[in-house]
């Protein structure tokens, strides 16, 4: 099993409501991907947060194998959400894979 991590932080000089609606609609539109994408075993967006956070929101997901990660990031479904939702609104990623 592969697993798939990302944090991001939202563009500074969004205000915290619009923040808050970015990250639902961030979440809506990653776990809407669960059972749209071959190999991909789980997907959570984590939203709420601690005030010692340095993260607006993580992604976590889990993967068969390495090759499915692969398929996931140039999956049609994933991209529509990543140039729709996510890319147009983080100022920072931060990713790691690994083999668990």
């Amino acid at each position: 099993m592969v697993r798939h991590i990302i944090l991001w932080q939202l563009k500074d000089e969004y205000s915290e409501e619009q923040k808050e609606e970015i990250r639902g609609k961030i979440k809506a539109g990653l776990e809407g991907l669960a059972g749209k994408i071959p190999g991909l075993i789980s997907i959570h967006v984590q939203t709420t947060r601690l005030p010692s956070s340095n993260a607006d929101l993580m992604l976590d997901c889990s993967f068969t194998d390495a090759a499915s990660l692969k398929g996931y990031s140039v999956h049609p479904d994933h991209l529509a959400v990543a140039n729709g939702v996510v890319r147009p609104n983080i100022k920072t990623r931060t990713c790691i894979d690994f083999e668990a």
